[in-house]
This record gives C-alpha cells, structure tokens and sequence, in this order.
C-alpha cells in the first residue's frame, strides 16, 4: 500500500453527495463523504488527501481543492420552495441546488441555463445566475436544447465558421480544377475514377455521405474494389476556422430528431458529402481482390469519383432479394465478397456485438407516436465489412510504410484493451446465473468464447440483455497515437479513416496518412500534439454517446406517458435490493418494480445469483425471465417509469 496521502483525479460524486476518487495503489476508490467534497462536482478534476483509516470501513479522504473545473453551465429546471428559486439540475450527478436570486415567477417551471456566480460556504448551495431560459419544461424543443447544451454541444455555428464555410462554397470551383490538376503529370497525387461503377448506401434519412463503393471487373475472377471517403481535407485547412471548430465538436450528434453536425451543412451535406450524379473529392483504398476476398494488391490516395447511384440500404437490399434493378451486377458480386470478409473476420474472433437500435415515429410537435427497433438489414452488414476493411488496411500500411522507409510510425489509432479481469470474472457469475457456460480463466477470455456465446444466445428473449452485459464488460475504445491493436475486432492494426465529415480522429487520418505518403517527416511536437487531439476526441464522443441516450431515454418515457395503465411482455433486465428492473420489448424503455409492489409475499434479493425470492412461498424472479407488466408510472420530469408484475 502507498505510503503517500494526497493524489489527484476524476471524482465521481453519486446518490445524495458520496464522492469516489480512483486512485493507484488501492483495489477500492477512495471515498468522500458529503461534508468532505469542499467545491468539487460530479466530473472535477480533485487534489484529495487520505483520511485516517477506519478499522473495517473503505478508506475516506477529503477534496484539497478542484484542479479542473467539468461544469461552466448547469442546465436544469427552476423551482420555487420556501420563498427561493433554485435550480434542480437534470444531470442527477450534481448534488447542489444553486438558489438564484435573479429569478422571478416567469422563471418558475422553466429549463434555463445557469452560472454559478458564487460558491464561498462548500457546505452551503452556491449562487447562480440565468444566462438563458430554454423554454418550459417538458417541451420537446426545449428538452433536446437541454440535452445538447449538458453535453457542451452547440447546434448552431458562430458566424466566423459559418462565413468560413460559405467561402469554401465559393471557392469549389477552383478547389476542384486544382484537384482535377493532380491526376496529370508525371508523379500524379490523385486518381480519376469517375468512370469506375460507384454507388452510396446509406440510411433512408441521410443527408451526408461519407462514404462510396465502386466496383469493376479487371480479369477472370479477379475484381477492383474501390472504398472512397469524403476528402475533407482538400476542404478543411488544418488549424483553420472551421477545422478549430471541428476539434472543439469532435463528432457530430445523433439525437433522436436532428443531426448536430461537426462541420457546417454546406460541407457535410454539400461541398463534401458523395452526392449522386455529382463529381466529387474522395480519398480512397482500392483493392484488386478475387471473388473470395483475398487481396492480391491495395492502393491508397486522393482520388476523383462520380457516385451513379444513392441507395438507401433497403433500396439496395430490394435489389438483391429481387435479383434485378439498378447496379444489381456489381451488388450482387460486392455482397458475395463482403460475406467472405465476414466470415473470415468473425473466425479470427472478431466479436458479433450487432444490436437492435430504438427508433421513433414522430409528430411535427415532435411527440413520439411509435417506438420501435430498427433491425438490421444485410446490406448494413455489407457496407460495414468494407468500411472495417479500409480501416485495417489504412492502419496496416501507415505502419509497414514507416518501417519501410524508417520514418515515425506516427498515425491515430482506434485501439480497445483487452477486458478487465475483474469485469469478466462478474460476467462470468452473470452468465452461470442465467444458466450459460462461459469459459474465463482468471479473468481472461478469447475473443472466439465471447462470439460463441452470442451466437448461442441468438434469438433468444435475454439475447439482448447478454450483449449488453457482455459489452459493459469490455474496455472502452479510444483514439490514441499508441497502437495496441483493437481486441472487440481481432485486429492488430485499426483506425477510424471512413466517415471524416463526422468524426474530427477520421480527418486527422487523412491528413496523416497524406503525409505519409508524401515520406513528410512527422516529428515529436506534432506526434504529442496528435495525441492531445486523440485524447479530446475520445472525450468527446463518450460526451456525444450519452447525449445520444439521453434523448432515447427521454422519448422512450414520453412515449410511455399516455400508456399508464396499459400491460406489456417484457424481461427483467436487472435486480437490486430495492426492486426488478423490467425492459419493455417493442420499445425497449426500461422501469421497475419495486419490492414494495411484489405482492402476497416479502421478496428479498439474492444478488449473487441475479434474482429476487418471495420468503414464503419461494416464488423466484430472475435476470431474462419474460414477464406480463403494467405501467403505474411515467414521470418525465425523473425519466423514470414504474411497472407492476401481472399475475
């Protein structure tokens, strides 16, 4: 154990104000009592010092002062009590209720945005100030608003990025001639395709495309597939005003009603996006292959394409259920391809984490009037296997380009650690729960025995809630200049090259790999400063990810608000000490059922084998049971809903 008493870290503060602080040295965070948290919040960056340790409790310590500061707004709902407007945050990790002195009545029942003006006493709540009101509370606008601004985000962009854009705009013409330039002489930087068969497939909404997929037959059996990616760089300058915006956004967002865009619409869905019928800029990887997915020869560069067609995926899928229609051909021999790359990653013991996402039918006042899971289609699978492909093989070539010549083997990874030996190890008890073998030795597991298991689980009702486990268990991917390989893939190189007008660690790879193979030195300053973009980006879209939940979460109990009352087949996806978590199944919003509601017995909770038992009658409800629920409850305002178990 260390001897040393003050350290630094990210404090977690939870329940009615319990801080946690993970620190080296000790297997349990650190914990902060209430009366020990001084000015920090949920997220801070704290100096801690250690408490004497008390015989038989976790070791305690107390906040020294907040290094760095997470929240410069709060965003929450303004209440009136006891003659004092405070604010009662959304974000259930901030433990304080800043009073405001500056609201009046029209404030009470509004989202507002607000500062914290003064904090002098850490015991006492600080004061804040309104900078903005959102809107009432409970509107749909007005929530979206609320949950973009918790995350940081911005829909709308400043004028000097928004004016930079338009200049872009202006400016296409001779951006492209200059393009068209490259692919002539004798040392061209740039290849024309646009006579090469290409098309888009996207979802049906989609307004950017990131990505196209050409295809021609060169020789018997032998095929040109070409993945070409939106070139933003020839658009977007390093350390330009729209490229500081981008690093600052990170990635765009997907709510449930809107796309909150990295880069101005006039680049994402016009300058840059591979619109059909239209010229366009693309950076490509290019792979003569046989029809079984073996690469004789790759190729990467900048490159001039003309997309024939936009398909939508179930546009594209029509086409190969029907065996007839547009690019049916070069669709049909693409998908044979794509089912070989499939397979042979998943024998590698790339792991199969596919789920079902939630989508809504909404009205024009935004409010949900269906809940439903996307499924899958093949040719979703189909564009995925080659956008993993271009991936691997980008960061396979950057890494023999640079032993080859000698040069740093500077580039942006998409890297995922290995599991937690500790988290596979509760995975494992999870599953033996749920009447699952699960091989786990000390903590470690192959990539094949985790694939085994979901396809065993396949179909069934606690299908899902296994994927989910599953994943929780794993580390999470980051972008890093320190390759470690990706394990969730099997893949030893991987990064993310193939949607740059969404994700800023997509541009950087471009640019790099431009670089690279232009031999232009890359040296320690930039590597490092590389690095601090990977670190931010991954930052970013944790930040972007909840928010992205948070919507769904929000639509989810919205929708359920006019079903109390209403029964529902669902499965119980959690159990604690103080009731069941149930998951509807068609729109997958999640509630409880609180001991309290068990009736005609006392049910307590047996966590280590993930159930709750009735103490007289020994009546069992366990993790995956398929259960008949009724809704109670639906409150809004808590994103909570109740249920009651059905007899």
């Amino acid at each position: 154990m260390s001897t040393q008493t003050t350290y630094e870290g990210v404090i977690a503060i939870r329940g009615k104000g319990t801080g946690f602080v993970s620190v080296p040295g000790f297997e349990e965070d650190i914990v902060i009592p209430n009366e020990a948290l001084s000015f920090a919040l949920d997220g801070d960056v704290v100096a801690i010092e250690l408490t004497k340790k008390v015989p038989g409790k976790r070791q305690e310590g107390r906040v020294l002062h907040v290094i760095e500061e997470k929240w410069h707004e709060l965003i929450g709902v303004v209440q009136y009590k006891d003659n004092i407007y405070r604010l009662i945050p959304d974000n259930r990790k901030i433990h304080v209720r800043p009073v405001l002195p500056d609201a009046t009545d029209t404030h009470r029942g509004m989202k507002v945005v607000v500062e914290i003006a003064a904090w002098k006493n850490p015991l006492t709540d600080p004061i804040g100030t309104v900078t903005e009101v959102l809107g009432p509370a409970g509107d749909h606008e007005t929530e979206m608003q609320a949950i973009i601004r918790s995350g940081g985000f911005s829909e709308n962009f400043s004028e000097d990025v928004a004016a930079a854009g338009r200049a872009l705009y202006e400016r296409k013409g001779d951006i492209f001639k200059a393009a068209v330039e490259d692919t002539t002489g004798p040392n061209p930087r740039r290849r024309d395709m646009r006579d090469v068969p290409t098309c888009t497939i996207d979802p049906k909404d989609a307004k950017d495309f990131d990505d196209a997929i050409s295809l021609r037959q060169i020789g018997n059996d032998i095929y040109e597939v070409g993945i070409h990616i939106a070139d933003v760089s020839q658009y977007v300058t390093e350390n330009d005003t729209i490229d500081t915006e981008a690093q600052k956004r990170g990635t765009s967002i997907y709510l449930v009603d809107r796309v909150i865009p990295m880069l101005p619409e006039v680049l994402s869905n016009d300058l840059c996006s591979l619109r059909p019928d239209e010229d366009r800029l693309a950076f490509s990887a290019v792979f003569t292959m046989t029809k079984d997915g073996h690469i004789t020869d790759e190729w990467f560069g900048q490159t001039i394409i003309h997309s024939d067609k936009r398909f939508s995926y179930e546009e594209a899928q029509e086409v190969l259920d029907s065996g007839s229609g547009t690019m049916h051909d070069e669709l049909t021999t693409l998908m044979t391809i794509a089912r070989k790359l499939r397979t042979k990653r998943h024998q590698d013991g790339a792991i199969s984490f596919e789920q079902p996402e939630v989508r809504f039918e909404l009205d024009a006042n935004g409010v949900p009037l269906r809940a439903y899971t996307k499924m899958r289609t093949e040719t979703m699978l189909m564009i995925e296997d080659y956008m993993l492909l271009a991936n691997k093989r980008v960061a396979e070539f950057v890494y023999k380009l640079a032993k080859k010549t000698g040069t740093k083997e500077a580039f942006v990874y998409r890297v995922h650690d290995v599991p937690n030996p500790d988290k596979i190890e509760d995975l494992s008890i999870f599953l033996h729960a749920l009447g699952y073998e699960f091989k786990a030795h000390k903590g470690v597991v192959e990539a094949r025995d985790i694939n085994k298991l979901l396809k065993e689980v396949e179909g069934t009702p606690e299908a899902n809630l296994i994927k989910t486990a599953t994943i929780r268990s794993m580390a999470k991917a980051i972008y890093t200049t320190k390759n470690i390989g990706h394990y969730g893939l099997a893949f030893k190189y991987y990064t993310h090259f193939t949607s740059p007008i969404r994700r800023y660690p997509d541009l950087m790879a471009h640019r790099i790999l431009r670089r690279h193979l232009d031999h232009s030195r890359i040296g320690g300053k930039e590597l490092a400063k590389f690095e601090k973009l990977s670190i931010q980006s991954s930052e970013r879209e944790m930040t972007a990810v909840q928010a992205e939940r948070d919507s769904i979460k929000y639509k989810q109990v919205e929708f359920m608000q006019g079903k109390v009352g209403k029964e529902f087949d669902g499965i119980i996806s959690g159990v604690s000490d103080w009731g069941v978590y149930v998951e509807e199944k068609e729109s997958r919003a999640e509630g409880m059922v609180r001991l309290s509601a068990l009736k005609g017995d006392f049910f307590t909770h047996e966590a280590t084998k993930y159930r709750v038992k009735g103490e007289k009658t020994g009546k069992i409800f366990s993790l995956g049971d398929e259960v008949r629920i009724k809704l109670v409850r639906a409150d809004l305002e808590e994103r909570q809903l109740d249920f009651e178990l059905v007899s």
